[in-house]
């Protein structure tokens, strides 16, 4: 499924003394099966843009185009939208409520009135997807973990069988465990089911690892576009729209001003471990 955002614009309470413009013509397409990474400075537009994607607020100019089919073009196709785009907002667990975690992932599923076979099936294929155990399915979700509680929300959207997933700030609020836990899920997924992914987040660390492609909001603008690689070897001009270039970057520049023979180019932990493995082997030698 391809996303084409043609020309967004959109202004809050138009036509009053508190009018702010949060998407400013924003023109970016999203092929299917791409991971993207969507990150800017706090009030940079990344929220107000995600909602547009499955519809839940609509343009004030522009359209989003879902296969080139313009979502608002029919209203009554909305609900279709939402289902094949599903969302993950911040603190996804505060929406927990069944009593156990099967039937609060089987919620989505039964709504759309598929049989039981198709409902369990749907269910137990999220839940594997984002490593819940079968022991936990009739578990209290409330008695789970932070990062527990946020995988089986993912799992609740998961099982709606989305051809895009997108999460907003997946890790925020979670330790160190739970944080690598929600990760290793998301990359799982992308890998296994070959959906999109659309990843807005605070971390660059994360992004550079998981990603394909980055936008970067500014503004409420799509400031810049690309790989990874690409968008962080513009430390500069991050720095400028308040963002930063993940750690290692910082850390391999730093090296090379010190005069050692390493790439500037290292932005994850598994580049930069075997950079430096290579770098110790050179000084030995």
């Amino acid at each position: 499924m391809s996303i084409k955002i043609s020309h967004l614009t959109h202004v809050y309470n138009e036509g009053t003394a508190f009018e702010k413009k949060a998407l400013d013509d924003v023109s970016i397409e999203i092929q299917t099966g791409e991971f993207i990474g969507l990150i800017g400075h706090t009030g940079s537009g990344k929220s107000t843009l995600i909602q547009h994607l499955n519809g839940i607020i609509p343009p004030t100019s522009g359209e989003i185009l879902l296969d080139g089919e313009n979502i608002h073009k029919d209203k009554a196709k909305l609900k279709e939208v939402r289902r094949r785009i599903g969302l993950a907002f911040q603190y996804p667990e505060y929406q927990l409520f069944e009593m156990t975690v099967y039937k609060d992932v089987a919620f989505g599923p039964t709504n759309m009135q598929l049989s039981k076979e198709e409902i369990h099936e749907s269910v137990v294929s999220a839940l594997e997807t984002v490593g819940i155990p079968h022991e936990l399915y009739e578990k209290s979700p409330f008695e789970l973990s932070g990062g527990q509680k946020r995988r089986v929300a993912i799992a609740g959207v998961l099982a709606m069988n989305p051809e895009v997933l997108i999460l907003d700030e997946p890790t925020a609020g979670l330790d160190p465990r739970g944080r690598d836990e929600i990760l290793a899920a998301v990359g799982r997924l992308h890998r296994e089911r070959g959906i999109t992914v659309i990843l807005v987040s605070h971390s660059m660390e994360d992004v550079a690892k998981l990603a394909d492609r980055i936008i970067v909001m500014h503004k409420g603008k799509a400031a810049m576009t690309g790989t990874p690689r690409e968008i962080f070897s513009c430390p500069a001009e991050l720095e400028g729209m308040g963002l930063a270039a993940p750690q290692m970057s910082y850390v391999f520049a730093s090296l090379k001003e010190k005069g050692f023979d390493v790439p500037t180019d290292i932005y994850t932990v598994e580049e930069a471990k075997e950079a430096l493995l290579k770098l110790v082997k050179q000084v030995k030698v």
